[in-house]
């Protein structure tokens, strides 16, 4: 798959922190279960790497490794066999290296440069983040104004409430939800409705 492929899944991609790899499996049931199939697993904690690898042998799940920042964390990313990459900014060092491993990468970005610079490597979908922080749904659609081109995933201060609103801007085809899977030891029930409640949404 593609990375605007996997974009279309669903209007939203849950991102997670987990922290207890004994926590991966259940949760990614729970969030299959829900109707979300692609997940992001943020490489914030120790765990991350065998999280992904727990949770890729859930039928469905398309897992990928998020907080990808430099060389490093890219080979944790491609050691635990992530099938996809997201990136909180976007530098020529990380971008050239990551689109050499042929992995589906988004890449962050939040400014005009990021996204020339991601263009310049022939990239053309992007995750806007921070969202909320970089100025909302106006920056986003000032942003994308000169930049046609290009596709969006706004994640960071995101909600269930406030998501339709972002996925109505034309560019954008999901949205990262951290409210789906909050820290700490998981609520199975909790974290399926709130995957199927997130599921229902739809880009439009």
């Amino acid at each position: 798959m593609k990375i605007i492929d996997i974009m279309r899944v669903r209007a939203v991609i849950p991102v997670l922190v987990v922290e207890d790899p004994a926590y991966a499996l259940p949760i990614a049931q729970a969030l299959v279960e829900g109707g979300l199939w692609v997940i992001e697993v943020t490489l914030r904690t120790p765990a991350a790497g065998e999280v992904i690898q727990e949770m890729r042998k859930v039928p469905g799940a398309v897992v990928g490794a998020g907080t990808v920042v430099d060389r490093a964390s890219l080979s944790v990313a491609v050691a635990a066999g992530a099938q996809f990459l997201v990136s909180p900014g976007l530098t020529e060092d990380l971008g050239k290296a990551a689109l050499e491993t042929g992995i589906p990468f988004l890449p962050g970005v939040a400014t005009a440069g990021d996204l020339m610079r991601g263009l310049s490597l022939g990239l053309s979908e992007f995750k806007f983040f921070p969202a909320e922080t970089s100025g909302g749904i106006p920056a986003l659609k000032a942003l994308a104004g000169p930049f046609n081109q290009v596709s969006f995933c706004p994640t960071g201060g995101i909600t269930l409430a406030t998501a339709p609103d972002w996925l109505a801007i034309d560019p954008v085809l999901c949205v990262g939800g951290s409210w789906i899977v909050p820290k700490g030891p998981p609520d199975l029930a909790a974290i399926g409705a709130a995957a199927y409640d997130a599921s229902q949404l739809r880009k439009g």
